[in-house]
């Protein structure tokens, strides 16, 4: 941009956000440390030549703008924290079967991609019978009543036209079949009936659902979901961080996409996978 059309810009910005505030010149003026005539010289219709880099600043920072954005260098006033803020979302996160927050985002994003990568077996892939030995210790008596909920979250899977895909670390599915790590002293019989409902359910959803398996040795990841070009969500354990600008969707999406890529099981191996690792372990 030219300097005398980046001052132009500059001088329209300024006194767009004076006005925003309802900032006078005298108040402006006070704020940043400088006389009057100093801000009536930067709103003169002949000024041409920009205020320097500590003047900018103090200006943004006394109008709630961003000093790019008075600079022609951003289309977005906000500052930067505002704007993070506002492309960020921190919500408790349950632990349970069903999360309102979670079924809420994956209904916003019917239609679209769902990408997850789990830090477990997914919720949605377990059975009745998994679901109660994992989470009974601590939801009691509602247990049942999560089990219904996430039961009716498949239901609603199987008919929202969403693609699903999910990047799983190899050792979720060893552990499972071992009865090792997280599923540690799980019953045999549970075990054997995850896997054979694991194996229904690739019969009867794949490819609208496709599971990848990767060597955690070598790729990483922490759990999260993207749904669709609309919000990227990292898991903490107890908070959910849900991001919503552009590009950091698209960064997320972009990782995941390398979790596939690199991908040690294809969607479409996968149960062959997990049932050699059973008949070796049995």
């Amino acid at each position: 941009m030219d300097k005398r059309d980046r001052a132009l810009l500059f001088r329209i910005r300024l006194q767009e956000a004076m006005q925003s505030r309802g900032q006078s010149r005298s108040g402006l003026a006070r704020a940043v440390g400088v006389d009057r005539s100093t801000i009536s010289q930067l709103l003169g219709q002949g000024t041409a030549r920009l205020p320097n880099a500590q003047v900018v600043a103090e200006c943004a920072t006394a109008l709630g703008v961003s000093g790019d954005w008075l600079l022609g260098l951003s289309d977005l006033p906000e500052q930067a924290s505002a704007q993070l803020a506002a492309s960020m979302q921190v919500s408790p996160a349950e632990r349970a079967p069903i999360d309102d927050q979670i079924l809420a985002w994956h209904r916003e994003a019917t239609g679209y991609k769902i990408r997850h990568v789990p830090a477990t077996l997914p919720d949605m892939l377990k059975t009745d019978a998994l679901l109660r030995w994992e989470y009974a210790p601590h939801l009691g008596r509602t247990t049942d009543q999560a089990i219904r909920a996430s039961r009716d979250w498949l239901k609603d899977m199987r008919h929202n036209m969403s693609d699903y895909e999910i990047a799983m670390p190899l050792f979720i599915v060893d552990s499972l079949v071992s009865a090792t790590g997280y599923y540690r002293d799980l019953p045999d019989d549970i075990r054997a009936g995850q896997i054979a409902h694991l194996n229904d359910l690739h019969d009867q959803m794949y490819p609208s659902v496709r599971i990848f398996l990767y060597d955690a040795r070598r790729l990483w990841s922490s759990a999260l979901t993207i749904f669709g070009p609309l919000i990227g969500v990292i898991y903490l354990g107890q908070q959910h961080l849900a991001f919503r600008d552009r590009e950091r969707v698209r960064n997320l999406t972009h990782h995941f996409d390398g979790l596939v890529r690199e991908a040690s099981v294809s969607a479409r191996d996968w149960p062959g996978h997990l049932n050699a690792a059973d008949r070796a372990q049995g």
